[in-house]
């Protein structure tokens, strides 16, 4: 009897050390059959932020100060005897300075409107004709006077971006300008003999409104985002009206208009929000 009890325990034994091999087998087989799978990382996602446009200025106010070359494209007149037009007065504006002034509203980022009123200080005329006279059959005469204008226009521009702060920009305008012209003196004297003049002729300057155009080309810089300076040309074109009144027999004198290229600084002043805008952050997403 004893015998058979070790019988079983010794087969006992060995079954149990079996099935804990097989089931360790087992376990194994199942773990390698799965494999590691490490935990799931969300990725951010860059999202393209939109992109807005810079705040305009909208309301501003200009001042300016520049030099003027004007080009005088010559005048008619009459005498007795004489057809209209057959007498030419020719002659020469000097250099003159200007100040002007205006309002204007910045429609977007690249348009700008303004009206601006400008006044050419007073600069001298000095003439001459050719013709003949009281003392001789040829002469030339020595024709003095002045002029000044005041201008008013409405310009548009085109803002070219901005590049390092700068701001090229073309424009243009139209409006009218007051001309005025102060008295002209006239003295004619003998081509051979100089010496030998004629009386001195007065003749009542003329004053008028004149159609006037101009185009413009320059440069602003922001020194704030309230004021920014401005630099540029400008070209005017002024048309024709009448210079002088009619006296001692010569009829009244017609001129033909001048083009002036004026070189100009100034300063804008900007009323509301700023042109300037913070840079947007990168928007992240989790997916």
């Amino acid at each position: 009897v004893r015998a058979f009890e070790e019988l079983i325990m010794k087969n006992a034994v060995k079954l149990l050390t079996a099935g804990s091999a097989i089931a360790m087998v087992m376990t194994a087989s199942a773990f390698a059959a799965d494999p590691y799978e490490p935990p799931v990382v969300e990725t951010p996602v860059y999202e393209v932020p939109e992109s807005l446009p810079a705040s305009v200025s909208g309301w501003y106010i200009r001042g300016d100060v520049g030099y003027s070359w004007s080009e005088y494209r010559g005048a008619i007149y009459s005498t007795p005897g004489a057809s209209v037009g057959s007498n030419r007065l020719f002659g020469d504006i000097d250099e003159s300075f200007f100040v002007g002034g205006g309002v204007g509203y910045q429609v977007n980022s690249y348009l700008r409107t303004d009206l601006t009123l400008d006044y050419d200080f007073e600069s001298d005329f000095r003439g001459y004709t050719r013709g003949s006279c009281g003392v001789a059959a040829a002469c030339t005469s020595t024709d003095i006077s002045s002029f000044a204008a005041l201008t008013v226009m409405a310009n548009a521009y085109i803002d070219l971006g901005t590049y390092a702060g700068f701001t090229p920009y073309v424009g243009a305008g139209i409006g009218g300008s007051h001309v005025k012209w102060g008295s002209l003196r006239n003295t004619a004297c003998s081509d051979a003999a100089p010496a030998t003049c004629d009386p001195t002729v007065t003749h009542g300057g003329s004053k008028s409104w004149r159609f006037a155009y101009a185009l413009m080309a320059g440069f602003s810089y922001d020194v704030s985002h309230k004021l920014a300076l401005d630099f540029g040309y400008r070209y005017r074109k002024i048309e024709g009206g009448y210079q002088f009144a009619a006296a001692g027999g010569i009829g009244r004198g017609y001129d033909y208009g001048m083009e002036s290229h004026q070189i100009r600084a100034g300063l804008r002043y900007k009323f509301g929000g700023s042109s300037y805008q913070e840079p947007i952050p990168a928007v992240y997403q989790r997916s």
